[in-house]
């Protein structure tokens, strides 16, 4: 199942937010979708979810405008986790998770053992079974997030957005989590914020500057030293192993460093840019 973007812009009060993006994210792939902040990376996931509809160009579900399909679905084919996602209502970790279901749910198929198995997978899945009735309120917000993504899990899409996916989350959860969503077998879209991450997990490298699209391809391509500099504004240098891995140092300069002292920020873990 393939999602398309097709020379799609968007505005907000005025302001452009997007503008001409294009791109597919492919059958299986895992696409990764980065960018400074306010490079338009979350409203670019919320036009391929189908909650904004694009100023102009479209969005295509398997070859079909997102806009035609009605939204039970669109659910049943792809699920979006948003940076944030909160509830006033006094719910367990479980309710929230069971949420993930209400695509499938009808006065003919109601609520059955197999959703109970597949929220029950979800849990466990994202580390939260034990937690599972723990009042929403009472949750940290990594916990949250956790939840987010089982209820994602649950809805059982075949294509999973991200927004930012580990928001919150120590670094264990955060790597926990992106090589769970790896070995699902899913087509993902995911907004990143960690270079080394996206090289670690991602398949492309979609870059995001300004409101438009300015690279794209396999992370050991669009990873430069040239890329990083003009799109973030950082100094770094990427040391290539013979097997295909990379390593990103960011470099401080003394413009940035405090009282002028030039610091080197070593990242020591390896990253997979194949």
């Amino acid at each position: 199942m393939m999602l398309s973007a097709r020379n799609v812009s968007w505005a907000a009060g005025g302001a452009e937010i997007l503008r001409d993006v294009s791109l597919d994210v492919r059958s299986g792939e895992f696409l990764g979708i980065i960018g400074p902040n306010g490079s338009g990376k979350t409203s670019l996931m919320a036009l391929l979810a189908g909650i904004r509809k694009p100023k102009s160009g479209e969005v295509l579900l398997d070859g079909v405008p997102i806009g035609t399909l009605g939204r039970r679905e669109v659910a049943r084919r792809l699920a979006l986790v948003e940076q944030q996602a909160e509830t006033g209502e006094r719910i367990t970790a479980r309710q929230a998770v069971e949420l993930g279901r209400t695509p499938y749910l009808e006065p003919l198929s109601p609520w059955s053992p197999e959703d109970d198995t597949i929220v029950e997978a979800a849990l466990q899945n994202v580390d939260m079974l034990h937690l599972s009735s723990r009042l929403w309120h009472t949750l940290s917000g990594g916990e949250r997030q956790r939840l987010h993504i089982g209820r994602a899990l649950a809805q059982h899409p075949r294509i999973l957005l991200l927004d930012e996916p580990t928001n919150h989350l120590d670094i264990g959860h955060q790597i926990g989590l992106l090589d769970l969503v790896r070995r699902q077998g899913l087509t993902v879209a995911a907004a990143l914020h960690d270079l080394n991450h996206a090289a670690m997990f991602c398949d492309r490298l979609a870059v995001m500057q300004g409101g438009q699209l300015v690279a794209l391809g396999a992370p050991s391509d669009v990873l430069t030293v040239e890329c990083i500099r003009e799109v973030f504004g950082v100094e770094a240098e990427i040391d290539q192993g013979s097997d295909g891995s990379c390593f990103i140092r960011y470099i401080h300069s003394h413009g940035f460093a405090p009282y002028g002292i030039i610091v080197r920020e070593r990242c020591t873990a390896e990253v997979d840019c194949t």
